[in-house]
């Protein structure tokens, strides 16, 4: 595992943005972390790193934002709200997971029988650096 320290918004724009970048279809992003973490932020600068042009904002009534407008669309879940993983089927999450674009999952460990084994787990918390507050992402 590897953890980096997110001091502030131009750290998470400057990783959040590599890693959009290097993401291929198909695959998944599972973010797990408390509120306010900045899982929405950095799912923002991921899209970013793909190219989207959108304004990406939480999907927490809709549970799912599907963007295209980058090199590849970007399907971004918020499953706070989610009773059970298997209310994930209606949505018919197998067709975005599987299918031609990147999946950003929010709250991820509500779901987490769902999500494949290889996908991108990204565990998001609060820490402390020289007395300052700091965001850990460890992956």
């Amino acid at each position: 595992m590897k953890t980096i320290i997110i001091k502030n918004e131009t750290d998470t724009e400057a990783f959040g943005i590599q890693l959009g970048k290097t993401l291929r279809k198909g695959q998944i992003v599972a973010l797990i972390g408390d509120l306010g973490t900045g899982k929405t932020t950095l799912t923002k600068y991921i899209a970013r790193g793909l190219g989207v042009r959108d304004v990406v904002t939480s999907p927490t009534f809709t549970l799912i934002q599907e963007y295209r407008s980058g090199r590849l669309p970007l399907y971004h879940f918020d499953v706070y709200r989610l009773d059970r993983a298997e209310d994930l089927y209606e949505l018919g999450y197998e067709e975005y997971f599987f299918g031609e674009g990147v999946s950003v999952i929010e709250w991820a460990d509500k779901v987490r029988e769902l999500i494949p084994e290889e996908a991108l787990t990204i565990y998001m918390e609060y820490g402390e650096q020289e007395g300052e507050r700091v965001y850990q992402c460890t992956f």
